[in-house]
C-alpha cells in the first residue's frame, strides 16, 4: 500500500523531532526525496559552479530521475521512520504503575500510546462487572498520563463478545431491583468515561464485536478494523434496549433506517458494511492488520499532545451535554428492561440454548 499524504506529512513532523542531524548524505537524500515527492522530477536549471550548496542539492534531486511522486513519498516516509527508530532507544511497552491490579485487562504505555487490551480471551473478552470497573479506572488513568493517544483492542480472536450474561445471575441481597439499579449506575459511569475522555480514543478491532463493545464505538475518534471483524447489537433478542449513546450516535452517523436495522432488528454488519455506514474508519486485510494499524498509530502519537487533546475537546464539546442526556435516558430504559419478564425470559432462553451446545 502506498504512503498517504497523511503519512507523508507525519514523516515531516517526525523529522523535526530528531535530536541530532543525520550526516550530509542523509540530509541530501531527505531533501531530494522531499522535492521529488512534492514537485516531481527535477526540472529547474542547474545552479552555477560557485553555488556549492544548491548545486549539491540539485545533483541529489536530479539523481532520482523519473522516480514517481508516490514512490518518492513512500521512500521519504520509510527513511524518516528509520531515522526516528534509530534515534530513539529501544523501549518495550512499559506497564502502568497499576497494571498489576488489573485482572481483566492488560494496560501498557509505549511510543506515547496507552493501550488498553481486553484480556479474557477464553471468554471472548466478555465484559464482567469487574471488567467494567477496570475499564473505567484505566480510562481515568490514561486521561492523566503522558500518552498522546489511547487505544482499545482485544486479546485472542475476538475484540469483545459484549456483556458476560453471568452478570445477570449474581443477585444481591436487595434482589433484582437492587441488581438492576447497581448495573444501571455502573453502565452510566462506564459510558460517561468515554464521553468525557479528553484525548484521542482509537479502536483497533481485531475480531468480532458484540453489544456494548459496538455501541460505544460511536464515542471513539477513530476505529480501525480487520476484515474479519463483525459488529452485532442483538438487543431485542435479549429483551433489552440500546446503550452507549448508540440511540443517538448511530442514527446520526448511519441514518435512522440503517441504525434501526442494527439496534432494533439485530442486523450483524461486516467490517466493510460498518465502514460504509461510518462506524468504522478503515478496514485492513487481516494478514497485515496489526502491522499497518500500529505503524499509523505510532505516527499519530508523534503529533503535538496538547493540540490533539484540545482539538478533540472542541469537537466533543458541541454535543457533550446531549450525550450525557442520552446516556441517562438509555440507562433508565435499560433498568426497566432488566426488571421485565420479557428480558428475564430471553436471558433464560439464552442460557438454556447454551447448555445444549
Amino acid at each position: 500500500m502506498g504512503a498517504s499524504v497523511e503519512d507523508f506529512n507525519t514523516a515531516k513532523q517526525k523529522l523535526s523531532t530528531l535530536k541530532n542531524d543525520p550526516g550530509n548524505e542523509v540530509k541530501l537524500k531527505i531533501y531530494a526525496l522531499f522535492k521529488q515527492a512534492t514537485t516531481g522530477p527535477c526540472n529547474t536549471p542547474k545552479p552555477g559552479m560557485l553555488d556549492f550548496v544548491n548545486k549539491v542539492k540539485w545533483d541529489a534531486w536530479k539523481s532520482l530521475g523519473s522516480v514517481s511522486q508516490e514512490e518518492a513519498r513512500q521512500q521519504y516516509v520509510d527513511l524518516i521512520s528509520s531515522l526516528v527508530g534509530a534515534e530513539a532507544p529501544a523501549v518495550g511497552a512499559q506497564p502502568t504503575a497499576a497494571e498489576s491490579s488489573y485482572q481483566t485487562l492488560q494496560v501498557s504505555t509505549a511510543d506515547n500510546i496507552t493501550t488498553i487490551t481486553l484480556n479474557r480471551p477464553q471468554k471472548k473478552n466478555a465484559i464482567t462487572v469487574e471488567m467494567y470497573n477496570e475499564i473505567i479506572k484505566a480510562l481515568e488513568q490514561a486521561a492523566k498520563d503522558d500518552s498522546v493517544i489511547t487505544v482499545f483492542t482485544g486479546s485472542g480472536d475476538y475484540y469483545c463478545s459484549g456483556n458476560d450474561l453471568t452478570n445477570f445471575t449474581k443477585i444481591p441481597e436487595g434482589g433484582m431491583e437492587q441488581m438492576a439499579k447497581d448495573a444501571g449506575e455502573l453502565l452510566r459511569q462506564y459510558v460517561k468515561a468515554y464521553i468525557d475522555f479528553p484525548k484521542p480514543l482509537m479502536g483497533v478491532i481485531n475480531g468480532p464485536a458484540v453489544g456494548v463493545s459496538v455501541t460505544v464505538l460511536g464515542l471513539f475518534d477513530v476505529v480501525y478494523a480487520t476484515e474479519r471483524a463483525t459488529f452485532h447489537t442483538p438487543f431485542s433478542q435479549l429483551g433489552q434496549s440500546p446503550e452507549g449513546c448508540s440511540s443517538y450516535t448511530f442514527p446520526k452517523m448511519m441514518g435512522t433506517a440503517k441504525a434501526s436495522e442494527m439496534l432494533l432488528f439485530n442486523k450483524k454488519l461486516t467490517a466493510t458494511q460498518a465502514c460504509e455506514l461510518g462506524l468504522v474508519t478503515e478496514v485492513f486485510p487481516d494478514s497485515t492488520f496489526q502491522t499497518e494499524v500500529w505503524t499509523r498509530l505510532k505516527a499519530y502519537a508523534q503529533l503535538p499532545r496538547n493540540s490533539l487533546a484540545l482539538s478533540k475537546q472542541l469537537i466533543r464539546s458541541a454535543e457533550r451535554q446531549q450525550l450525557h442526556a442520552v446516556n441517562d435516558a438509555e440507562v433508565e430504559r435499560l433498568v426497566e428492561r432488566w426488571l421485565s419478564d420479557e428480558c428475564m425470559q430471553a436471558i433464560m432462553s439464552f442460557f438454556q440454548a447454551k447448555s445444549k451446545l
